[in-house]
């Protein structure tokens, strides 16, 4: 298990070789032991691997850096989630771009429940903290056992860390960087704060890499990829909030942002992406409520009685059998582990929605009621 822990971690590592390259040379050759075992001519087969990309995996020197990761984990408490792991996120798993390899420090719920990202300008406002606080009250007051998801900057995030843990809810910090520190340091004890509460940090960066301003454009997709929504708290007219609303909107995810008052720098990113109809507006719970179709107060056994006198067919026992174990699942991934086709999987999936047996999720996954 630790080898191929190695290779998964190496084949990470390959210049030129992203996530969607990485999955696509898995999918051919099996497993990224294989990948990193095939010779030239067979990587060359694989499409949109090229000569100099099969003469980069086939001479890569990188088991040793790989090892040497893996042997940091362990010594540190981390875990790497490989990206066909039942217990990597679903919700970012659906996304196209997903890392191969996420690492993760704590137990953060990261397939449990629902999950927000609140993200904004590192220069906060008092009404910004105030939208935050009042958003997040509101949530554990109406009951929602949710987790809060944000980047572990100044400003809006680090409230929005600080704020749910007050409130009792575990939340996630997605670092730009390797888990061996915390940037800003000053944020280094929230974060353990966090990991001791039920919550956790995850970043797709090794240890020691090196933090570059690039970095934090990147762990934006993490963001917005872990969560069922993105709310932009306050943000100007240019900065990383906007970016992370885009990369949300690009996968199909819900983005809210709080209006401000007109002539304020750091609402004009928040109607900036209201006007545009990049997000919806969000006054209150109760907007957040009517978009996603949440209910603290729904009654759950209407839902789950016609499961008691429901008969399976084969293909709906499949995938029910399936949403039980693995709890939130994109429907790419029920094709496979089913080995269902596409055209049978989505009208079964219809059919167990309108049974009351499942239910749709932003990001085009799929849970048992």
């Amino acid at each position: 298990m630790e080898n191929e822990l190695i290779s998964k971690i190496a084949l990470s590592l390959i210049p030129g070789i992203g996530s969607i390259t990485a999955k696509s040379l898995i999918a051919y050759l099996g497993s990224a032991e294989e990948v990193l075992k095939s010779k030239e001519k067979t990587l060359r087969l694989v499409p949109g691997i090229g000569t100099i990309l099969a003469k980069n995996i086939f001479r890569s020197k990188l088991m040793s850096r790989a090892s040497q990761e893996v042997e940091f984990m362990q010594k540190n408490g981390i875990k790497a989630l490989f990206y066909l792991d039942a217990d990597y996120p679903q919700r970012l798993k659906a996304c196209a771009d997903a890392p191969i390899v996420l690492y993760v420090k704590g137990n953060p719920p990261l397939n449990e429940g629902k999950t927000i990202s609140l993200v904004g300008t590192r220069s906060a406002t008092e009404y910004g903290k105030r939208m935050v606080d009042q958003l997040i009250g509101a949530l554990v007051e109406k009951g929602y056992r949710i987790v809060i998801v944000s980047g572990l900057a100044y400003g809006i995030d680090i409230h929005a860390h600080k704020s749910a843990l007050r409130n009792g809810l575990p939340t996630v910090a997605v670092l730009a960087h390797g888990l061996e520190t915390i940037y800003p340091s000053l944020h280094a004890g929230v974060a353990r704060e966090m990991i001791e509460n039920g919550g956790g940090l995850v970043s797709d960066f090794m240890s020691f890499s090196k933090i570059e301003r690039t970095n934090f454009l990147r762990r934006n997709r993490i963001i917005a990829g872990l969560s069922d929504a993105t709310i932009v708290v306050e943000s100007a007219k240019k900065g990383g909030a906007l970016v992370t609303a885009e990369i949300a909107n690009s996968y199909n995810r819900d983005v809210f942002a709080f209006p401000g008052r007109v002539g304020d720098v750091y609402a004009e990113g928040c109607h900036f992406l209201i006007k545009s109809n990049r997000a919806a507006l969000i006054e209150s719970i109760l907007d957040l409520e009517y978009v996603m179709n949440w209910s603290a107060t729904r009654s759950r056994p209407d839902a789950i009685q016609p499961c008691l006198f429901y008969e399976f067919n084969e293909e709906e026992k499949k995938i029910t059998d399936l949403l039980r174990e693995n709890g939130p699942t994109a429907i790419d991934l029920i094709c496979i582990k089913t080995s269902l086709p596409m055209s049978k999987v989505s009208p079964t999936l219809l059919n167990l929605e309108f049974a009351g047996i499942l239910i749709g999720l932003p990001g085009k996954l799929f849970q048992l009621i």
